[in-house]
């Protein structure tokens, strides 16, 4: 997958925006202003490319246990988050569930306000 796939992807959810919270190279998808996916620009640039998103628990330590591109979040609570390194042992149609696996999780945990707010916009 490439960033441009990637980001179209994520964009394409209801109610999602894009942010820069941490520094300039941080890219931030949130959807009720939580985040559920973090990626680096630049190593997208270098060719390394990973992504942040989180997961249920449980199905975060079978994933890491399946898959070597699979690892406990950068930078983030090891439980509920997994880096994921793009384009490896993860095909692109996983990674894309994977994607929405940690969407539905956060937009879940919004108030039912919010959730019919963003119910009702528009794609």
């Amino acid at each position: 997958m490439n960033l441009e796939t990637y980001y179209e992807y994520c964009l394409s959810k209801k109610g999602v925006t894009e942010h820069f919270p941490f520094d300039k190279d941080t890219l931030v998808f949130k959807v009720g202003g939580k985040m559920f996916a973090l990626s680096s620009l630049s190593q997208w640039e270098k060719g390394q490319p990973s992504v942040n998103l989180k997961c249920d628990p449980e199905r975060a330590q079978e994933l890491r246990a399946e898959y070597d591109a699979i690892q406990p979040g950068f930078h983030m609570n090891k439980i509920h988050w997994n880096t994921i390194a793009v384009n490896r042992d993860v095909q692109d149609a996983f990674f894309k569930e994977l994607i929405d696996h940690s969407y539905e999780l956060v937009f879940k945990s919004l108030t039912k306000k919010i959730q019919s707010e963003i119910q009702e916009l528009e794609n």
